[in-house]
């Protein structure tokens, strides 16, 4: 019999239109002989719309409202058209809603209380992998290497200096590069420090790494651990942000992707093994992606955790996994079953 999958898009975060995008990529690749798909788009404003694919979502004022019921005894959807209200059984919830609501914790709870079982980390991890600041505390202290940083909570101004410029002014728990700035020298700093609240109110700044963008990506839960080939983004100017760009589709403006990594395969080995070790730190389950800068001197230093990577047809996380010999259709299917193992 086949299983009933609730896949969530859209949201109200930045990420919405990335979103979007992974979720046609998944009713593209879903093996509906195994599957029965229900898609679920948010609008921006919090409404919860059927569709029967996610190209339906353009239009959502004219769609029927669904929504996931937090209770156990119902275990699934409730469909509202003309006043009268259907059930729909769901074995499992595969959101790919990125960014705030969808990484941070916010939705992971609205699934432990429905009792659905669901693709990803849980709360704990979204929680930690989402704050920047919280990410960088728990894996310094655990012994892992990252950027020199300062942390500013809300309308809190900076008064530490100790940073060497150029420095990147982040919002804390934000997502694909929104919000965030390179400053170059001091008079910058307040100016970005307004530009990332818009995003957050909590606000890191940290210090720029000299080296190179690598990442992971990992698969498993617990110690039953899968990596990807590590890729190697390699930049002509700015910073890496593709999810910004006019037409990512079509390739970035100012990166290219190498995977696997032309690294050394017993450094690519070495990256593995650390997104592994990073991704048990932090309590990580299902799937993430693990950002590393690899420094001259040949150290790995953590960028960010994403812990519901983009599934378009230009993201890394299934770039990596195609690599190392698993197709998108698999991945998601290898996504499910691990969720429903939990």
């Amino acid at each position: 019999m086949k299983k009933t999958i609730a896949i969530l898009f859209g949201g109200m975060s930045e990420e919405h239109e990335v979103s979007i995008k992974s979720a046609k990529e998944i009713a593209a690749n879903i093996d509906v002989a195994k599957y029965q798909p229900i898609y679920v788009g948010i609008t921006t404003d919090g409404q919860w719309k059927r569709c029967a694919e996610p190209e339906e979502f353009l239009n959502p004022a004219e769609l029927p409202t669904i929504v996931l019921v937090p209770d156990q005894m119902i275990h699934g959807l409730v469909l509202l058209t003309n006043g009268n209200y259907q059930i729909i059984h769901i074995d499992v919830v595969f959101s790919v809603l990125h960014g705030k609501t969808g990484e941070d914790g916010a939705i992971q709870g609205l699934f432990e209380f429905s009792g659905i079982p669901y693709v990803g980390c849980d709360i704990p991890s979204s929680v930690l992998c989402m704050d920047k600041a919280l990410t960088y505390l728990i894996t310094r202290d655990a012994g892992f290497h990252t950027p020199n940083f300062l942390i500013l909570q809300q309308d809190e101004q900076i008064t530490d200096q100790s940073l060497t410029y150029p420095v990147f002014v982040k919002p804390a728990r934000s997502g694909s590069s929104f919000g965030i700035t390179k400053v170059s020298r001091k008079s910058e700093l307040h100016q970005a420090i307004e530009i990332a609240r818009n995003y957050d109110q909590k606000i890191l700044i940290e210090e720029a790494v000299s080296g190179i963008e690598v990442g992971c990506a990992v698969l498993g839960n617990h110690t039953q651990l899968f990596t990807g080939e590590v890729d190697q983004i390699t930049l002509s100017h700015g910073f890496f942000k593709i999810h910004q760009e006019k037409d990512p589709d079509k390739g970035s403006e100012n990166s290219f992707f190498t995977v696997p990594a032309a690294l050394p395969l017993e450094k690519q080995r070495e990256i593995q093994q650390t997104a592994k070790n990073i991704y048990n730190c932090l309590g990580c389950i299902g799937l993430a992606r693990i950002d590393l800068f690899l420094t001259d001197d040949g150290r790995l230093v953590i960028n960010e955790i994403n812990t519901m990577p983009g599934f378009t047809s230009y993201s890394r996380y299934p770039r990596m996994m195609k690599a190392a010999g698993i197709s998108i259709s698999q991945l998601i299917e290898k996504s499910i079953t691990l969720a429903l193992e939990k």
